[in-house]
């Protein structure tokens, strides 16, 4: 049961524990100093996004809903796919290079930290889960980073609006124009985002968790939607109340990045806990 409202003063709390500086090491660093896509602080990145913009095409996001959302690949618990996890560093960081359950158990445990309902913790555990892909060769530009709608025009406040130059989408007239495919009002539900890591565990975990949390999962990486406020106009009215919901996540999965590792021995017995309040052993991926 969801038990918080989502309106502008919780998303404020978020806001001015931040800025106060109340989380460990991460919160004394300065805002400004995240998301810097001028000077990454890894040489992958803009490589990362040169290919991103140039595969991540209408016809390449169909072809990769058919071959994952049958989810018949495998089944395996949170606990193994966490273990993969524990190996796999996110090349479209500009951040900091930390493994991905680094990161989870960091979003985590501020967000706890912060009194905030169990099924909240545990979407910031789970939330880049569907990094999973890379298990099955995918090449992280078609995993991670962030994301955006396909078959319509791409927006110049998406990171490195440059490389979409070489998309081939760009020049096709159906999927060029600013409204492509899709009409006004159709609701983010009814629209094609890049491939990756949201969209397929949004999928995996839709039948366990709460609509707000999947809402979470699904648009936390859609920057271009929840932090610069492009694509409204495919919005219907319950995605916009929904969005207030992923912008409370943000700074949590954002600003709590850290090169101090939790400790996930002592850790594992309350998140093995939760994760069984909410989903079964085993799990269809």
């Amino acid at each position: 049961m969801v038990n918080e409202t989502p309106n502008g003063s919780l998303i404020g709390d978020v806001e001015r524990f931040v800025e106060q500086g109340l989380y460990p090491e991460p919160g004394q660093r300065a805002r400004s100093d995240y998301r810097n896509y001028d000077s990454p602080a890894r040489d992958t990145v803009r490589e990362f996004y040169r290919q991103n913009h140039r595969w991540q095409t209408y016809e390449f996001v169909s072809q990769q809903r058919q071959k994952y959302l049958g989810l018949n690949r495998c089944r395996m618990s949170i606990f193994e796919a966490l273990d993969f996890l524990n190996t796999l560093v996110d090349d479209s960081d500009p951040d900091i290079d930390l493994d991905q359950l680094q990161h989870l158990l960091q979003t985590s445990e501020a967000i706890r930290a912060d009194g905030h309902p169990d099924w909240f913790v545990l979407t910031g555990l789970l939330h880049d889960l569907g990094k999973v892909l890379c298990l099955w060769g995918e090449p992280q530009w078609a995993v991670v980073g962030d994301t955006f709608p396909v078959g319509c025009q791409f927006s110049d406040r998406i990171v490195y609006p440059e490389f979409f130059a070489d998309n081939p989408d760009r020049q096709d007239s159906a999927y060029s124009t600013l409204h492509g495919i899709y009409q006004p009002g159709c609701g983010l539900r009814n629209v094609l985002m890049s491939w990756g890591h949201d969209e397929y565990l949004f999928h995996v975990l839709r039948e366990y968790l709460p609509e707000p949390s999947l809402y979470m999962i699904r648009y936390h990486s859609f920057y271009a939607w929840h932090r610069e406020e492009q694509y409204d106009w495919l919005c219907d009215d319950h995605d916009r109340e929904m969005l207030s919901w992923v912008r409370k996540f943000n700074p949590y999965d954002l600003y709590t990045k850290s090169p101090v590792a939790p400790d996930w021995k002592t850790l594992r017995p309350y998140y093995s806990e939760l994760i069984s309040r909410y989903l079964p052993e085993q799990i269809a991926f």
